[in-house]
């Protein structure tokens, strides 16, 4: 016999769809591809507000995100594991790469500081130890987030030959997809396939551009990237280790056809190949919204969409304030079209 729906959930799902009816896609991007300037942007967006910049506006648009998350993090009866609440901890990891970006260009702290999100209380970071510390080991011990640090220790010791800003960065993203991944495979019931698809999918992305960024834009060797490999993505090891191993994008566009991205284009580059994975990550997001209409499944699915959207009004942001012209700056908007994608 079927269980009636807790009225708690009925009144979160009803939410998201109303929210989701209100996301910059489709149509609503082809109009704000249009707006001219930041500021008729802004006063789109936000129209009882005054925001004159696309730094403050950026900044603006990213807070709303993470605050909408608090919201959403509450708890589902489904979420025994707390992926929502992890999801939160993306912008914490986001601040930590600054930070060690900062401690290694040796960057003042003050100028640091407008480049760093305003995290609620639990995920605060003190930024001046973080750019006083002695080494990187230092750093990661003093980040407050004891799971955080906990997947950090795991991380393989090979990685540590790695550039000391690469692996830092790399480190931090490996430890939060894979409690990610951990997290989501607690879900139970029929929203459970869903959204380990996308959560597979996401995992899937980071070691993409690991893979093609690490070896073509870094020259780095395989054996140093295969230690952040993180289990329960959509690429095995073995598949990882062949990307890794790839002597050029096209191969590596081989290599990821039917897994990360969905169509393979007859020329890669990797920010092609970014494009493709993150169109295959909306494609499963919108799977899980519409399968999970009432349960978890329209969470998570819901929060992706979310996060697609701010990337695409960041970008519509940064492309008018570069005046580029409405049809360009379309283009480069989620999802995006590869020429002479090859559909496999």
């Amino acid at each position: 016999m079927t269980q009636p729906v807790p009225m708690e959930k009925n009144f979160l799902a009803a939410m998201l769809h109303g929210r989701r009816s209100r996301l910059a896609e489709a149509g609503r991007l082809d109009e704000l591809s249009r707006v001219r300037t930041v500021q008729e942007l802004s006063r789109t967006l936000y129209p009882d507000e005054s925001i004159s910049s696309a730094f403050d506006l950026q900044r603006r648009m990213v807070l709303d995100f993470l605050n909408e998350l608090n919201r959403l993090s509450g708890g589902v009866a489904e979420d025994r594991r707390a992926l929502l609440p992890w999801l939160r901890v993306r912008f914490q990891v986001e601040d930590l790469k600054v930070l060690a970006r900062g401690r290694s260009t040796h960057t003042r702290l003050e100028v640091l500081r407008r480049h760093l999100i305003s995290l609620p209380d639990d995920l605060a970071l003190d930024a001046a130890k973080f750019v006083a510390a002695e080494s990187i080991d230092t750093f990661f011990a003093q980040i407050p987030n004891p799971v955080l640090c906990k997947r950090l220790q795991a991380v393989d010791e090979t990685c540590r030959t790695l550039p000391e800003t690469f692996f830092a960065e790399a480190a931090l993203d490996n430890a939060y997809f894979s409690e990610l991944i951990f997290r989501a495979q607690g879900i139970a019931g029929e929203d459970r396939l869903p959204i380990l698809n996308a959560v597979r999918q996401e995992v899937g992305i980071f070691h993409l551009m690991l893979a093609v960024r690490g070896r073509f834009n870094y020259d780095l060797k395989p054996e140093t990237l295969i230690g952040l490999y993180v289990r329960g993505g959509v690429l095995t090891r073995n598949r990882f280790a062949a990307l890794l191993a790839a002597p050029d994008c096209e191969t590596a566009a081989g290599i990821a056809a039917g897994r990360v991205i969905d169509a393979r284009p007859k020329t890669a580059d990797p920010a092609e190949l970014e494009i493709l994975a993150w169109n295959r990550l909306l494609r499963l997001a919108n799977r899980a919204f519409r399968q999970g209409h009432m349960g978890m499944g329209a969470v998570i699915g819901y929060t992706i969409l979310r996060r697609v959207e701010l990337a695409n009004l960041i970008t519509l942001c940064e492309g008018i304030r570069t005046g580029a012209k409405p049809g360009a700056l379309r283009a480069r908007l989620i999802p995006r079209t590869v020429a002479e994608a090859v559909h496999v």
